[in-house]
């Protein structure tokens, strides 16, 4: 069901571009223009049969997010890279213990910042 509805949307996407490309003028211009003419016409056609969506999520936001967290997880993110690269025991054992202190201060800092939500709410 799902992939002869992939095949018509596709079909009808080459029928579309192929009516617009054989309609549009092409006389007198140059590769610049060409190149922008034959993108807006693909473009325009995908919308038409793929639709649009309403972009990313606006609420995206850590809100616990502030540079004690930032430095943890760097930290965390260079051992892992260097535990990958020598593959040794020592380096795993440091990129667990880096690992392990930046959830200790994700979830102190979370902790922190739903309090201070909290103690805000309730003097208001």
């Amino acid at each position: 069901m799902y992939g002869s509805l992939r095949r018509k949307r596709r079909e009808d996407y080459r029928c579309m571009v192929r009516d617009k490309v054989e309609e549009a003028k092409w006389k007198g211009l140059d590769v610049k223009e060409h190149w922008q003419q034959i993108k807006c016409i693909m473009m325009e056609t995908a919308q038409v049969i793929c639709g649009m969506s309403k972009g990313p999520c606006r609420h995206k936001e850590t809100w616990w997010w502030n540079e004690k967290v930032a430095e943890a997880v760097r930290n965390k993110k260079i051992k892992y890279g260097k535990w990958k690269k020598e593959n040794m025991k020592e380096v795993r054992k440091e990129y667990k213990k880096s690992r392990q202190n930046a959830k200790r201060v994700i979830s102190s800092v979370k902790e922190k910042k739903q309090k201070d939500f909290a103690n805000d709410s309730v003097s208001k």
